[in-house]
């Protein structure tokens, strides 16, 4: 019986070498467009997802469980990548700066500058806040502008006043390092550098920079009588007073544990222009609502007493101006807080008030306490 075939093909070994000859032209074709992908700078995704054994992050005394999200659990392998991305200067276009740099462990994570300063001597807008108990923040930044530590980690890297480095670079210059390659594999299975998995590990190792069990917490969750002194315990009580200090009103303090912050959005009266309209337009920058003018994110007090100049534009140098500031109902302004007014507070309630912010200060875990100065 005669087979037909296409093409004329008159045997097998015809169509042997036909299907052979179709091989090699698609093998050359697929060949061509992977050199394509590779010169357009498309690459195949790379997993990024830990593979270590999630570990907990254990909360202090007066902090709450740690929240973590689902993609990125926190393992030792990440962590220790992180804690070297977040000291590396090679982040920075001219090696000069890291993450480090504007919040400096020395100084409980802050930044001691008034405005941070970048590469090549650029001075920013803002003052750098400090990261501590940054992991319970519901966004970011002072504007709030970053939905998680995730997507805040590699900003910094990029802005062209900050560390001024294209994403591609950092990743290229830390895939020459075999010490990086090692550590991502051990973080994510293979020596793949990408800036997801840069985010990933920073982020995690940030999630540990947390500070409680302080004297604060020891008297409030530890029910330990003396662990105030009269004035600090004084000063708590102004402190919660809505009649008096109403600090509480947006550095919140719970039942069982205490973030000193509602993680919203307050025009406090902070840098005002002689027109009386803020000179930063802040959390209005991300809305574009008129009302968010000037608003910035309510920082944490925790371990205020050390994270020196405050506000965002760190105009103010001591907690005795920041009472003061606030005592005076802040700067007028068409976007003023109402939460915002004029206190009457005596000299002896404004040191106690002071002293209360010191008790706020408390521990850093091990590895991190001992680089405070």
């Amino acid at each position: 019986m005669r087979v037909a075939v296409a093409d004329g093909m008159k045997n097998n070994s015809d169509i042997s070498r036909a299907r052979t000859g179709e091989t090699l032209r698609l093998v050359v074709a697929l060949s061509a467009l992977g050199l394509l992908a590779t010169a357009c700078g498309c690459r195949k995704k790379v997993a990024d997802i830990p593979v270590g054994a999630p570990i907990a992050i254990t909360a202090p005394l007066g902090l709450p469980p740690v929240p973590i999200p689902a993609d990125n659990p926190p393992t030792s392998q990440t962590i220790a990548l992180g804690k070297k991305l977040f000291y590396d200067p090679r982040l920075s276009k001219d090696n000069t700066l890291a993450c480090a740099t504007c919040h400096s462990p020395a100084h409980d994570f802050s930044d001691t500058n008034r405005l941070s300063k970048g590469v090549g001597g650029s001075i920013g807008v803002r003052n750098a806040p400090t990261l501590i108990n940054a992991a319970y923040m519901p966004s970011q930044f002072w504007d709030g502008r970053a939905a998680s530590l995730e997507l805040q980690a590699a900003r910094p890297i990029a802005d062209p006043v900050e560390m001024n480095q294209k994403h591609e670079v950092s990743v290229a210059k830390l895939a020459k390092d075999p010490d990086y390659r090692r550590l991502f594999t051990d973080a994510f299975g293979s020596p793949d550098v990408t800036m997801s998995r840069v985010e990933k590990s920073v982020a995690s190792f940030e999630r540990t920079i947390l500070s409680g069990n302080s004297p604060f917490d020891r008297f409030q969750y530890g029910r330990d009588p003396k662990a105030l002194t009269p004035e600090q315990a004084r000063g708590l009580a102004l402190f919660l007073d809505p009649n008096k200090g109403n600090c509480a009103a947006c550095h919140t303090i719970g039942p069982q544990f205490a973030l000193f912050t509602d993680g919203k959005f307050h025009n406090i009266g902070v840098g005002v222009n002689d027109e009386g309209h803020p000179k930063d337009a802040g959390r209005f920058h991300e809305t574009t609502v008129q009302s968010d003018t000037g608003a910035f994110k309510t920082p944490t007090l925790r371990n205020v007493a050390r994270t020196a100049p405050y506000m965002h534009d760190g105009s103010l140098q001591t907690l005795e101006q920041v009472v003061d500031f606030y005592a005076g109902g802040g700067n007028s302004n068409p976007y003023l807080d109402r939460e915002i007014h004029t206190i009457h507070l005596k000299g002896q309630e404004r040191r106690d008030l002071v002293e209360f912010l010191k008790s706020l200060t408390g521990e850093l875990p091990p590895g991190l306490q001992e680089e405070r100065k």
